[in-house]
């Protein structure tokens, strides 16, 4: 949880909020390309990249 409030007073600190849509994004991209692994969608999920 320190990562994260360190990160959000970086963030706000230097004023980069324009970082935080593109972390975000690549956070659920990453979740998604975790959690479909093993399912059925896999394939469809990989062909993407």
């Amino acid at each position: 949880m320190s990562f994260l409030n360190e990160l959000w007073r970086f963030l706000k600190h230097r004023k980069k909020f324009w970082l935080a849509p593109v972390i975000i994004v690549l956070l659920l991209i990453g979740l998604l390309v975790v959690f479909s692994s093993g399912s059925a969608i896999a394939p469809f999920i990989y062909s993407l990249f």
